[in-house]
């Protein structure tokens, strides 16, 4: 194990993993992740770089094994391609192109979004015929349908799979995804993040600081976190419903399947209560009026 990190450490090192930016541009609160200083730059110190790539791994690792999932979140050049590729090899939504304001704090806009994309997408498919929808369309509207196709694609494919909130987000440069941060604490979702010596680590639950801007680093860092997720979903819980140690049918939220019933049972009678209190009041009503009458 011990041999294994060596190699890593000295791989992300040649990645240039350690360079800052330079000490004009530096956030004070990074101070405890810098080693020094080298011809006006920064260097940030390796070991706190693994440490927080192994904590980083541990929490996506058992985030992912108890069912939850992980989003990846990156859209400058230089992480864009890596990004797609690690989230696809594990399986995982990823947010490459665009940040859309709203795309955790406002979902059900995003999802109509999405459905408004598969609507789309039928139109091009070939029917019984063998000629699809479109066809039928005039040539202005097929570009216009084309184009809105595209847009959405091109900022929504990564999460198109995507029905609920994730459990951890993985950013990297919290500066230029600012929006992304802010939703995510407003929602109480766990953030990790490759953090330069320009960022603040309090927004980030887990702050990873090494160079953000090296291709090389960025591959390396989304490669382990990717091996995390794919070990992880080795341990996730099948779906299906099992014995809890009393012996009595469960769901996968633990809860007895007697409990359930129970607590349904009791949201039923609410709902019907009050029509029950309304109901009894025009008998009583009436009966007062009959009374009255003879």
């Amino acid at each position: 194990m011990a041999q294994s990190q060596a190699d890593l450490v000295k791989a992300l090192v040649d990645a240039g993993v350690h360079f800052g930016h330079r000490v004009s541009r530096w956030n004070p609160k990074m101070e405890p992740y810098i080693h020094g200083k080298r011809n006006m730059i920064h260097i940030i110190d390796v070991r706190e770089t693994l440490k927080g790539l192994v904590r980083a791994k541990k929490l996506v690792q058992q985030t992912i094994a108890s069912g939850r999932d992980i989003l990846f979140v990156g859209t400058k050049r230089q992480a864009r391609h890596a990004i797609q590729q690690e989230a696809e090899r594990c399986g995982m939504h990823y947010v490459s192109e665009r940040w859309l304001g709203g795309t955790l704090t406002n979902f059900r806009t995003i999802r109509a979004r999405l459905n408004r994309l598969e609507e789309l997408e039928k139109l091009w498919e070939p029917g019984a015929t063998g000629k699809a929808a479109i066809d039928s369309y005039s040539k202005k509207m097929k570009s216009t349908l084309a184009r809105e196709r595209v847009k959405i694609k091109t900022n929504l494919e990564g999460i198109r799979k995507m029905e609920r909130l994730p459990g951890v987000m993985f950013i990297i440069d919290t500066r230029r995804e600012h929006i992304a941060v802010k939703e995510a604490r407003k929602l109480g979702v766990k953030t990790i993040a490759l953090i330069d010596t320009d960022s603040d680590p309090d927004l980030i639950d887990l702050p990873i600081p090494g160079n953000d801007d090296a291709m090389r680093a960025i591959e390396m860092i989304l490669k382990e976190l990717a091996d995390s997720v794919i070990d992880g979903k080795t341990g996730r819980r099948s779906p299906t419903r099992r014995r809890s140690s009393t012996g009595r049918r469960s769901s996968d939220d633990g809860q007895p399947a007697a409990n359930r019933n129970r607590s349904r049972g009791s949201i039923g009678i609410k709902k019907i209560l009050p029509q029950m209190k309304i109901r009894c009041t025009q008998i009583m009503n009436a009966l007062a009026f009959s009374s009255v009458c003879i």
